[in-house]
């Protein structure tokens, strides 16, 4: 009698799930509920198939404080994360081909068609999604690591959830659901292109491609010579039936101007892969997909991507099953070993460039030193940090390992894989450390006293003139030397700008760069020495000054809430360091100034310029002792340029200032062979 009870109850606390798969109640994790609509024609719910969408209904059973989740809680929408209106797909290559499949859906609005951007588990805002069905890996955990590491080492990897998911009456089993891989400011922030986006610099991005197999459908873009045959290389961003032909060469340029380096590699800092690639993507990648002996690395699933006028990035890492010396063993697969080079074992090695980085001198030496970096005591890819993740998933997934394991018989022994997979992580580890070799030579780089000194993120629109087109970042050469800034680049994804060659910064110098050059000159009455990609975030971002190779010579991430000055958001104040000789990464060092730019005082070094007479009546002549006037320009208070000459090549100078009106004027002067320009206030009277 207690025997029928039991299962009465266990019934009436599953009416989603059919009687012979019966092994869902409740759950640590959230528990996702998906029911396709009815089809009209057969009366019955969709199937689920790999495109085109279908239309259905998906709840997230998501109590808060990690109580439990139970089936029950579906009608109660105090605890439902999303109830809503999705379609969904399934997706995936091989691992479509098992019975326990991946799915790839969007969350939709009621109309069923229009996106509904949404954040599901705590996850920002979008419409795009994948329920990964852990294919192929009986720990269920190696995707997730891998992901997290990559985070944890400062990039950006999709983001995601274990859950256990039902659909339509029928449990799937353990899923993580997770961000899909597109151009979205909180995933890949990059600038997104449109068919008009054919010449530059609008052509030069934003991209995302990736290496990979046609299976999915999408067409080979184009293919690249490996070691052992072809990698074929497929559009993801924009998409192959909406890429046009001049955005298509554009990219493909990129990647054989990359390949066409030869070997040895050009490491040139002027044209050499330092000019081409972020340097510490590539490293990074190759560092992750080494580390979990990744058997689909450089080959397949290796995504790049490329904002406008931003250099090509490595990235994000995507489809880690086949790591941690797992592989397709059924198949007849045996890859992830301990003792190899991923990008040279002789299979998927994929394009040369891959192994030519590797062998370069200087590049080696970057990766060797990144790899002893992360792999010190508490740093992300230490053995004991990673083992305590490991332990930790173990740890959330434990009981629902077993009814993934009753449902598909997938599973195993988890303590024996676990076991398994930590010896062979310590064994990895070992190895890479022993065969990356030294990094001696770039161990200890001499960088430049640059210092981001004043960042203007959120400007005070101005009439006509956008919020955007004000913004501004002012670097000081806080040194008595001159420094050659040829390749220096701002590194994070946000804004791109990379300074040109032979790109020199006078001692003690301050220079601007803008968002629009013409509207920082007429606005502000300077000439800016550089016109950055995209805007600041006018919420916080981290502006990193890096040189060619990726090493950090200054960074400040700033924010619009306190401690940060808050009067630089929006209320018109910039913000500005107070002192130079002060950490800029500290916001107690910064205040909201409003006083009016200038790239120095009116002397400049030991010159001495003379305005005379100011207050003016009718001329102004202006003199320079030590260095010649190339030009100049006047302006009102609100930055419209009044008059203008240049090519002057005089020491002395003057200007009529009988037909200006009274008023205040400011005065910029440029000087022959020197990159420093002065601003000084003008008077004029009756």
């Amino acid at each position: 009698m207690k025997k029928i009870t039991l299962f009465l109850l266990v019934f009436a606390c599953s009416p989603f799930l059919r009687a012979e798969q019966n092994i869902l109640t409740n759950s640590n994790l959230p528990i996702v509920i998906i029911t396709t609509d009815t089809d009209p024609q057969s009366g019955s719910p969709y199937d689920i198939v790999d495109d085109p969408k279908v239309p259905a209904t998906m709840k997230i059973i998501n109590r808060p404080q990690g109580e439990r989740n139970y089936l029950t809680d579906v009608t109660n929408a105090a605890y439902l994360n999303y109830n809503g209106k999705i379609g969904i797909e399934l997706r995936g290559s091989s691992s479509q081909d098992l019975p326990k499949k991946p799915y790839g859906f969007s969350t939709k609005l009621t109309d069923n068609t229009t996106n509904n951007n949404v954040s599901l588990l705590g996850m920002p805002s979008e419409n795009d999604w994948i329920l990964n069905s852990l294919a192929f890996d009986p720990s269920m955990i190696r995707d997730f690591l891998s992901y997290d590491l990559s985070r944890n080492m400062g990039n950006y990897a999709p983001r995601g959830v274990f859950v256990e998911v039902v659909v339509n009456d029928d449990y799937k089993g353990v899923y993580i659901l997770m961000e899909k891989i597109k151009i979205d400011d909180n995933r890949v922030n990059i600038q997104k292109m449109t068919d008009t986006d054919n010449d530059f610099p609008n052509v030069t991005g934003g991209y995302i491609v990736k290496a990979d197999k046609t299976t999915g459908g999408d067409p080979v873009a184009w293919s690249m010579e490996s070691y052992n045959g072809y990698t074929d290389y497929l559009y993801d961003n924009p998409k192959p039936e909406v890429i046009t032909n001049a955005q298509g060469s554009y990219i493909q340029s990129v990647f054989f101007s990359l390949d066409g380096l030869k070997s040895p590699i050009n490491s040139s800092i002027i044209d050499g892969y330092p000019s081409i690639i972020d340097v510490p993507s590539f490293i990074d990648f190759i560092i992750i997909a080494e580390l979990s002996s990744n058997t689909d690395a450089y080959q397949l699933s290796t995504y790049f991507h490329k904002d406008r006028n931003g250099k090509l990035r490595a990235g994000p890492i995507w489809d880690y099953n086949l790591t941690y010396g797992n592989d397709l063993f059924q198949w007849g697969f045996d890859r992830s070993w301990t003792n190899i080079w991923q990008f040279d074992d002789g299979e998927n090695t994929g394009s040369k460039f891959w192994k030519r980085l590797f062998n370069d001198p200087t590049f080696k030496c970057y990766l060797s030193k990144r790899w002893h970096e992360l792999t010190q005591i508490n740093q992300p890819l230490n053995g004991d940090v990673i083992n305590s993740k490991i332990d930790q998933y173990v740890t959330l997934l434990s009981e629902s390992q077993a009814r993934e394991q009753a449902r598909w018989g997938t599973v195993g022994d988890q303590t024996s894989n676990i076991a398994a997979m930590k010896t062979w992580l310590t064994e990895r580890i070992t190895w890479i450390t022993a065969n990356i070799g030294n990094y001696g030579e770039c161990n200890q780089v001499s960088l430049p006293n640059l210092v981001i000194s004043k960042i203007h993120y959120n400007p005070l629109k101005e009439g006509e003139t956008s919020s955007n087109s004000l913004e501004f970042i002012e670097i000081t050469n806080h040194s008595n030397q001159t420094v050659n800034a040829t390749g220096f680049y701002i590194k994070e994804l946000g804004i791109t700008y990379q300074f040109p060659v032979n790109a020199m910064l006078q001692p003690n110098e301050a220079i601007y760069l803008a968002s629009d050059t013409s509207v920082f000159r007429n606005f502000y009455g300077l000439k800016a020495y550089g016109q950055f990609t995209r805007n600041l975030s006018n919420k916080s971002y981290a502006i990193v000054l890096s040189d060619a190779y990726g090493n950090t010579i200054d960074e400040v991430t700033y924010k619009d809430e306190n401690p940060w000055p808050t009067n630089a958001d929006g209320k018109g104040s910039y913000l500005e360091l107070v002192n130079l000789n002060s950490d800029n990464s500290l916001a107690s060092n910064w205040r909201a100034s409003s006083i009016t730019l200038s790239n120095k005082t009116i002397t400049l070094d030991e010159n001495t310029i003379s305005l005379y007479p100011n207050p003016v009546q009718n001329r102004l002549q202006i003199t320079s002792e030590t260095y010649i006037i190339s030009d100049y320009f006047v302006t009102d208070l609100s930055g419209r340029i009044l008059t203008e000459s240049d090519q002057l090549n005089l020491n002395v100078t003057d200007i009529d200032f009988s037909h200006y009106e009274k008023g205040v004027y400011l005065i910029n002067l440029g000087f022959e062979n020197h990159s420093t320009r002065i601003t000084h206030k003008l008077i004029k009277i009756e």
